[in-house]
């Protein structure tokens, strides 16, 4: 009896396909980031992907998540990449892998380290010796992880990706790519099918293809499809037409409308894709971000949502464009079996109050009530400015320098950092506090003597006026709204990259406070134990904190933010992300059921940064909002 055939995913360059099993074969897969997506829900979104008619999902693996210091790694609970890897070969489906090092993804940096900027000359995405090293170094943890599930091993992974979009990057460094190209082969064998992914422009084929890397290209609806695969032919004559990024909506920037595309444009572009008998990944699963930043003629902060309109929704349900994508690939292949499964139950879960005097908008003053909402959780306040808890935040103490110093020169990849220093003389008149151009990354909340001055931001005001007296305190609270994650610009250095200046005279002798707000929220602060309490006003930032308990169900719910500023929320010590209402679109954000507690408090922390209403208190809906943008004097309850 013959052996059954060895299990292959090859190119045809005959037949301009691929070949699995020696059979012609063409996918059609939908990108999914496990990393933006709570495992609890991992099931749930690829099952919805399965049941659409997708045979593959494309998998970015972000090397900053795993990664978190120099060969400091995690791969447990939410960042199991091979669990998520397991199970989708247990729902029956192929996976492109997308593994770096640089993944864009709108993602912080592109997915590569921020710790790679503590040289603060190296070359990112080239032949520097540093940054190759450190590549080689996180390539020889994981690629070991990945090869015994390639295809060729019995497992479910048919392509890895090398790189992302290269050519759109100015290096231009064919070295750098063969040596990518070289460990690939070493770690992952000879035989699994390497590709890499550019756009149809000719410079960024030519700085992004190498031999030895399958190209594929990637464009969005509305693009001429034979032109687009033109483009293709040009650095592949011959083998299967893939586009590997099809683009089904697109990303956020605060301050911007809400991105969105036409559902029959997404379907008509992928039929007519299909029909020329190409291979395709579709943009499908949005969720959590890492969120990045892009740079077009100024920074431009992606926001928390990474909704992109997408087939699937933030909350993983089906939309109108998921049926009509289906309904397409009907045409093309038979779908599976069973009917879609449904949206995920939401709860309105209704006002929570935070202040002292426990009152709902109703104006009952009992732990739950009917509110028009859904209901009213009222609970206690617990308020604390945030210059008040340095010591909570910053436990090891400040760092002393003459001038400032970068998140990356004290070793601070996230978040916040305090600049604490004294006004050298009287400033009995308004006096101009300034930075140089482009010093303020991100934004920068002005204290004088605790009080709240105002906030100075990246490509908009860098100056403003104060007054006060010799030897008064001046705090300047600094945040990273997430480094680049696309272009010439990802070496973002993050912090104060230049000193402040009082009327021209640089400041000096400054206490840097690197925090980890994170660390004690999840550790149970400000819960476990009262914060120091301030009876200042409500300018400036401050922690805001209650509970709430859920009336038995922990559903996926949405919160909303009615005349708060801009800040962070974290419910039970996860950090659900930045809200920044008066900026927009975004003026909700996604509660996964999976974080909420059942019959015990759920802790609500809140990071309020500029100014909280005067009666504080957030809304918790049944649906998201995206597609808004509120003044901040004008800001009102709906």
């Amino acid at each position: 009896q013959a052996s059954p055939p060895a299990r292959s995913f090859q190119l045809d360059y005959e037949e301009d396909c691929f070949r699995k099993d020696g059979v012609p074969f063409r996918y059609i897969s939908g990108s999914i980031h496990y990393a933006r997506v709570p495992r609890s829900a991992w099931r749930d979104r690829l099952l919805k992907m399965y049941m659409s008619g997708l045979s593959a999902v494309q998998v970015y693996i972000p090397w900053n998540y795993h990664e978190l210091l120099p060969g400091v790694y995690d791969f447990a609970g939410n960042r199991d990449v091979e669990a998520f890897l397991d199970l989708t070969a247990e729902l029956g489906l192929l996976v492109i892998l997308r593994p770096g090092p640089y993944i864009c993804a709108e993602w912080e940096m592109g997915g590569l380290p921020a710790w790679l900027l503590w040289k603060p000359d190296i070359v990112l995405r080239s032949s520097d010796p540093a940054y190759l090293a450190a590549v080689d170094s996180w390539l020889h943890v994981l690629l070991p992880k990945i090869k015994p599930r390639l295809y060729q091993h019995g497992g479910n992974i048919i392509s890895v990706q090398v790189e992302n979009e290269y050519g759109s990057y100015y290096a231009c460094d064919y070295g750098y790519l063969r040596h990518l190209l070289g460990s690939f082969r070493v770690l992952l064998g000879s035989e699994v099918l390497l590709f890499t992914t550019d756009s149809t422009g000719a410079e960024e084929l030519r700085c992004g293809t190498l031999q030895g890397l399958y190209a594929t290209i990637d464009f969005g609806p509305g693009s001429n499809v034979t032109e687009a695969f033109g483009a293709q032919r040009q650095v592949e004559p011959k083998g299967p037409l893939v586009n590997s990024e099809y683009y089904t909506g697109w990303l956020d920037y605060w301050g911007e409308a809400h991105a969105t595309s036409s559902p029959a444009q997404v379907a008509q572009g992928l039929e007519d894709m299909l029909q020329l008998g190409a291979n395709i990944n579709m943009q499908v699963l949005p969720s959590f971000p890492w969120p990045g930043a892009d740079f077009k003629d100024q920074y431009k902060p992606v926001t928390t949502s990474y909704d992109y309109d997408a087939p699937l929704s933030e909350a993983g349900d089906p939309t109108e464009k998921l049926f009509a994508i289906r309904t397409i690939i009907s045409k093309f292949q038979p779908l599976p079996a069973g009917p879609m499964p449904p949206a995920t139950p939401k709860y309105a879960y209704g006002w929570v109050t935070l202040r002292k005097v426990s009152v709902c908008p109703t104006g009952c003053a009992v732990p739950i009530c009917p509110c028009p909402a859904a209901q009213c959780s009222s609970l206690s306040l617990q308020y604390a400015g945030l210059l008040d808890v340095l010591d909570v935040l910053c436990p090891s103490g400040p760092i002393q320098s003459q001038f400032p110093l970068t998140f990356e020169a004290i070793k601070q990849a996230h978040g916040f950092v305090v600049y604490h220093t004294q006004l050298p003389r009287d400033v009995l008149d308004p006096t101009m506090l300034g930075a140089p151009p482009h010093s303020i990354c991100d934004r920068g909340y002005v204290m004088l003597q605790k009080e709240y001055q105002g906030t100075l931001e990246r490509d908009g005001q860098t100056a403003l006026r104060v007054t006060g007296r010799a030897g008064d305190g001046l705090d300047v609270l600094l945040e990273n709204m997430g480094r680049i994650s696309f272009g010439a610009n990802i070496r973002d250095f993050k912090g104060l990259l230049g000193n402040l200046s009082l009327d021209s005279s640089p400041l000096s002798n400054w206490l840097i406070y690197p925090l980890d707000i994170d660390t004690a929220v999840q550790q149970g602060w400000p819960h476990a134990a009262l914060p120091k309490l301030s009876s200042r006003g409500r300018a400036g930032p401050a922690f805001y904190t209650g509970t709430f308990e859920t009336p038995g169900i922990a559903w996926d719910t949405f919160v909303k933010f009615p005349g708060w500023s801009k800040g962070q929320l974290w419910i039970n010590g996860f950090n659900l992300g930045r809200y920044w209402p008066c900026r927009g679109p975004q003026q909700t954000l996604f509660v996964p059921g999976s974080v909420l507690h059942v019959g015990r408090p759920n802790n609500i922390t809140v990071l309020e940064l500029e100014g909280a209403p005067p009666t504080p208190f957030l809304i918790f809906l049944d649906r998201p909002i995206f597609n808004r943008t509120l003044s901040c004097s004008t800001m009102a309850i709906e």
